[in-house]
């Protein structure tokens, strides 16, 4: 068993004054199977590059492992599905490109050539490499047809899937799997979830409970002050968590009462000084000399003790750690006149001839909270879409109640661009209610400067919810509104739906989410 050692690890982006991470320690088994945890915005995905090489950094990162990224960046996707994996595990089409050139020629240094590059692919088992592929691809139930069509056909959990196996096919890796279930439906979940159970040797990047439950049996966490690991699965750490954080919260208590004091001392030495120095050049003195004299001494003394002071005030500060500040979230519900807001009557789609949607029916009343569930392609964003009339049906009844105040979180960010207040302008939101939410949302103060494009997926994700939790509205239409949402924020807006209860319908795959909030199930079937 190898290992991954971390020491001193310091860094920090170029023109960023605060350090990322300082002096980080830890070590890494090559065989665990390592959830990765933390808020967003506190550098997941940048110690993950980290590990890749992709930055300068301070201290050292030991490993015999080579680290292996997903997504896997594919720049040509409309080939051969079976090349494109091919590839990924090692560079099979150069390879047999240049073994079949050195043939041709013939000469000595060719054929000694041709030797080497056939030893190498023997070694990444070449002559059997497609048989490996679909026997890889059968643990996750995708057939190995799927190797002969174009990759760019296959859809986002397909080519998730064919890129995961690619992947733990090759030599001599350690995977750092980066939110893999984005997209991902509550089946393609516990697929996932079931082959990476059967794996090891990966660090994975997930906010999905459920999902981490499953599959990891040791969890790294990215906490407030420092960088921790834990056996076990998320359950396991959660627990821990949470013992940890009501212990801190009393003695955070405590030392907060112990700085007041300290401050409030401080004060006082500090009036002291100043009342001494005030002596030494006071008018109506009999001897200023010595009095000068005198006061200079106790001048002194005071601010030594003022520094002393100082000094362990910091101290107890520092001392105030890892309690990860869950501000409970409100919401600007606004009841409507009407109890039936939404009904659908045999409603379908055709896109182009083809059926997307077909005999819908569907009933929301005030105070539901709907989620809609069904496999990807079987029309989910396309039944909320509808609901907000971006789709023209084509055929049944749609009856949306009139005067309905609707608050909608898109599944994309894509539109997300310019300044945060040029965002709040447009949607014209209360400033400072809007950035409130935000900073209970673990958002920085510094992000605020700084334009939506350079925003994390999280952190663009979150903008559209603090959106939707601050306007005015009756009626809440989200879709996937967590994808990139750290497990904290999630927890946060379970907490603050349930508080509210909002009428809401929403396509989410986090099935810990869906059970906590939801009140309502409506499924769809493919055709």
């Amino acid at each position: 068993m190898a290992q991954i050692r971390v020491e001193n690890l310091t860094f920090h982006y170029e023109r960023a004054s605060d350090n990322i991470f300082e002096n980080v320690n830890f070590k890494i088994d090559t065989d665990w199977k390592l959830g990765f945890i933390g808020r967003n915005g506190r550098g997941k995905t940048t110690f993950l590059n980290l590990l890749l090489g992709k930055y300068p950094y301070s201290g050292s990162i030991h490993s015999q492992v080579k680290f292996e990224y997903f997504p896997y960046t594919i720049s040509n996707q409309k080939i051969k599905t079976k090349e494109i994996a091919k590839n990924i595990i090692a560079p099979f089409t150069s390879w047999e490109a240049e073994m079949e050139e050195r043939l041709l020629k013939g000469d000595e240094e060719s054929l000694n050539r041709y030797g080497e590059i056939q030893y190498e692919y023997e070694q990444n088992q070449g002559y059997m490499i497609e048989e490996l592929l679909e026997k890889e691809l059968g643990k996750l139930q995708i057939s190995g047809q799927i190797l002969e069509r174009d990759y760019s056909l296959l859809s986002y959990g397909e080519q998730t899937k064919v890129m995961i196996a690619a992947l733990f096919l090759r030599k001599n890796s350690f995977l750092l799997i980066d939110e893999p279930t984005n997209h991902l439906d509550q089946e393609g979940r516990e697929l996932l979830a079931e082959y990476l159970r059967m794996k090891k040797g990966f660090i994975l990047v997930s906010h999905d409970r459920i999902f981490l439950d499953k599959c990891v049996d040791h969890v790294l966490s990215i906490n407030r002050t420092n960088i921790e690991i834990q056996k076990g699965n998320y359950s396991t750490w959660n627990q821990n968590r949470e013992n940890q954080e009501q212990y801190e919260v009393e003695k955070n208590s405590q030392l907060k009462k112990e700085i007041g004091r300290l401050v409030e001392a401080k004060r006082r030495t500090s009036a002291w000084s100043d009342s001494t120095e005030r002596t030494k050049i006071g008018e109506a003195v009999p001897d200023r000399g010595f009095i000068g004299h005198k006061a200079a001494k106790m001048m002194k003394r005071a601010k030594t003790l003022e520094r002393r002071q100082e000094e362990e005030i910091k101290e107890k500060e520092q001392l105030l750690k890892n309690v990860e500040i869950a501000t409970p979230l409100k919401m600007n519900v606004e009841k409507f006149h009407k109890k039936r807001f939404i009904e659908l009557r045999e409603v379908s789609v055709d896109f182009e001839g083809n059926k997307v949607l077909s005999n819908i029916n569907l009933e929301v009343l005030a105070g539901e909270r709907v989620v809609i569930q069904g496999k990807n392609g079987t029309g989910k964003s396309t039944l909320l879409k509808i609901i907000r009339g971006e789709v023209q049906v084509t055929g049944g009844q749609i009856m949306v109640a009139t005067g309905l105040k609707i608050s909608y979180v898109s599944q994309t960010t894509d539109h997300l661009k310019g300044s945060l207040n040029d965002f709040i302008e447009e949607y014209q939101l209360e400033e400072h209610i809007f950035k409130t939410v935000l900073r209970q949302l673990d958002f920085q103060r510094e992000q605020f400067n700084k334009r939506l494009e350079s925003f994390s997926e999280g952190q663009k994700k979150k903008v559209l919810l603090a959106k939707s939790l601050v306007e005015p509205a009756n009626l809440l239409i989200w879709d996937e509104p967590l994808n990139f949402i750290d497990i904290f924020s999630r927890i946060q807006i379970e907490a603050v739906i349930k508080k509210y209860n909002p009428t809401i319908i929403f396509v989410e795959h986090d099935k810990a989410f869906c059970e906590a909030i939801k009140t309502k199930t409506v499924i769809l079937d493919e055709e």
